[in-house]
C-alpha cells in the first residue's frame, strides 16, 4: 500500500520582524495616508498597525510575540566568557541565589555575596580615582553587545585625562545600588557601573551607565547620574556614549558631587 506524499505546507505571511515589515502601515484605506506614515515614522510606539475585526492583524501578533521572545533572552540569557575575558574582568556575585530571585527579590542584587567581598579586598586595587565595574542587570544582551564597543572609548577617554583607574570586574545578577557596597571595599572617588537595561518590545540590549561619587551604604538614585539606553540599535550610539559617560566623570571628580548635589552645583555655577 502506497503513502501519499506529504505536502509541504505553504506560509505566505512574510517575517514580521524584517524592517520593511515591522514599519509596514496596517490600516487599510487610511484617510490621511502620508499623515499617519509620519506619525509612525516619529516614534518606535506601536501604531497605525490595523485590526481584523476586534482583534490585532496576525501580522501584528506575531510581532509582539517575537519581541517578547527577544525580551525573555534577554533577561534569562548569559554574558558571554569571551566578552568578559576581552577586558579580563573577573566575576563575583551577589546576594541572589538565582535568576528567579533575582527578579523577586531587588534589594538582594543590591548587596555583594561574602566571597565577591573576599575577592574584590584581594584583587582590586584601592581608593583609585575610577571604579568601573559590569553588571548583567536585566539584559545580558546589553552587556555582549555593547561592552566590546564602550569600554574602550571609556578607558581611553579617562587614560588620556590622567585619571587613576581601579580593578575592573563583573558582578553576576547586580542592581545599580551594588555600587555603594563595591565602594565600601574600595574606597574609589567615583564608581561608575556598565549595566544592562530592563528591555523593551523593540530594543533589548540597551546599556545604562550609573555612575557617582564617592557610593557608600544609604545612598540613593538622587546622588546619582545615568547615561541611559545606550546601544546602536535606535539609541544613544555606543561609541559616543562611552565619550560622554568619560565626561561626565570628569565633571564628577571636578565639583566632588554627583546627582542632584551635582545638577545644583553646576546650576548655580551658569546662574
Amino acid at each position: 500500500m502506497s503513502k501519499e506524499p506529504i505536502a509541504t505546507p505553504h506560509i505566505d505571511l512574510p517575517d514580521p520582524t524584517l524592517p520593511e515589515q515591522r514599519h509596514a502601515l496596517g490600516v487599510d484605506n487610511p484617510h490621511d495616508a502620508d499623515g499617519l506614515r509620519n506619525l509612525c515614522a516619529a516614534t518606535t510606539a506601536r501604531i497605525g498597525v490595523g485590526r481584523a475585526g476586534p482583534r490585532p492583524r496576525t501580522r501584528s501578533l506575531l510581532l509582539f510575540q517575537a519581541d517578547h521572545g527577544v525580551t525573555q533572552d534577554a533577561i534569562y540569557g548569559e554574558v558571554k566568557q569571551a566578552v568578559l575575558d576581552e577586558f579580563d574582568l573577573f566575576t563575583v556575585q551577589t546576594q541572589v541565589a538565582d535568576r528567579g530571585e533575582y527578579l523577586l527579590r531587588p534589594d538582594l542584587g543590591r548587596r555583594l555575596s561574602e566571597a565577591a567581598k573576599t575577592m574584590i579586598a584581594e584583587r582590586c586595587v584601592r581608593q583609585p580615582q575610577v571604579q568601573i565595574v559590569v553588571g548583567d542587570g536585566l539584559s545580558a544582551a546589553a552587556v555582549n553587545n555593547n561592552l566590546p564597543l564602550i569600554y574602550p572609548v571609556l578607558e581611553h577617554g579617562l587614560t588620556t585625562a590622567g585619571l587613576s583607574l581601579g580593578t575592573p570586574f563583573f558582578i553576576q545578577n547586580a542592581r545599580v545600588g551594588v555600587i555603594n557596597d563595591v565602594n565600601e571595599i574600595i574606597g574609589a572617588d567615583v564608581v561608575v557601573i556598565l549595566i544592562g537595561e530592563r528591555p523593551g518590545l523593540g530594543i533589548a540590549d540597551a546599556m545604562s551607565a550609573y555612575m557617582g561619587w564617592r557610593p557608600a551604604p544609604g545612598k540613593t538614585d538622587a546622588e546619582r547620574d545615568v547615561v541611559c539606553m545606550i546601544t546602536m540599535n535606535g539609541g544613544t550610539n555606543t561609541l559616543e556614549g562611552g565619550a560622554y559617560v568619560a565626561e561626565m566623570i570628569k565633571k564628577t571628580l571636578a565639583h566632588q558631587a554627583s546627582g542632584v548635589a551635582l545638577k545644583e552645583k553646576t546650576s548655580s555655577e551658569t546662574g
